[in-house]
């Protein structure tokens, strides 16, 4: 895999309220990127959540924006008024990641945008897939750019990794969130989207996703876990989770029911 690799140049608006304060920002290849800062909530661990998941879904064949690694140097900001991001932004000085910002995309609403049973389906295997707590109506995390439906905001994927204890049995893990998924309501395929997704995806291609995490994300503060240990742990959660794909598409559907 081939990440492309831009400096920022131009720090232009956060985008909305929230503990993660992410920006839209201008980069060196003139180009504007919603960017996720390492020095920001969860750090590096939300932004491993965010590459992966957005990759996961691309080799899936789902619309997400471009994913590029971005540097920030100490410069960087520097004439920003607010302190709060002033902060933010010299605690994030090395590499951090941008999304393709997609102008002018629209905020999918499950109440009013018509998604078919296949893809609300293929979606929630997707999510339930990754651990993904945060596509839910209140926060649908869905654009609508045009007129095609994109994926976005992947960083609360991987919940396991908050605590990183038995990663066998997150692995296994039925996922009791997708109860809560904004189309789970409509997502009535999901057996037939779990047989398509399958045979999409490969182990090989889950670890050379891994692979594509930048080592500089994989140092943990307070942590004795080595870049190897921690890209393994991810390839074994993934190809485990892919492998018994049964227990979670058998509990969402059991949560279809339950509704």
């Amino acid at each position: 895999m081939e990440i492309r690799r831009e400096q920022l140049i131009r720090y232009i608006t956060p985008l909305r309220e929230g503990g993660s304060l992410p920006a839209l920002a201008e980069a060196a290849d003139e180009l504007k990127y919603v960017v996720k800062f390492s020095g920001a909530g969860h750090g590096f661990k939300a932004l491993i959540a965010e590459f992966i998941g957005t990759e996961v879904a691309r080799a899936l064949g789902f619309r997400v924006p471009e994913a590029v690694f971005l540097d920030i140097d100490e410069d960087f900001g520097r004439t920003e008024g607010d302190e709060e991001i002033q902060d933010l932004l010299k605690n994030s000085q090395g590499l951090n990641l941008g999304l393709h910002f997609l102008s002018g995309a629209m905020t999918m609403d499950p109440y009013v945008n018509n998604v078919d049973a296949m893809t609300a389906s293929r979606i929630v295997w997707l999510d339930a897939f990754l651990t993904n707590v945060d596509r839910t109506v209140r926060n649908t995390n869905m654009l609508i750019w045009n007129h095609e439906l994109w994926l976005i905001d992947h960083g609360a994927s991987f919940i396991f990794h908050h605590s990183w204890s038995d990663l066998e049995k997150a692995a296994m893990s039925p996922f009791p969130y997708i109860k809560d998924h904004a189309l789970l309501g409509r997502a009535t395929l999901l057996c037939e989207a779990d047989k398509e997704l399958r045979q999409k995806i490969t182990p090989r291609t889950l670890c050379k996703i891994v692979d594509a995490v930048p080592d500089e994300w994989l140092h943990w503060e307070n942590s004795e876990l080595t870049p190897g240990m921690i890209r393994g742990a991810y390839k074994k959660f993934l190809t485990t989770r892919l492998a018994n794909s049964d227990i979670f598409v058998n509990a969402a559907i059991e949560a279809q029911k339950a509704r």
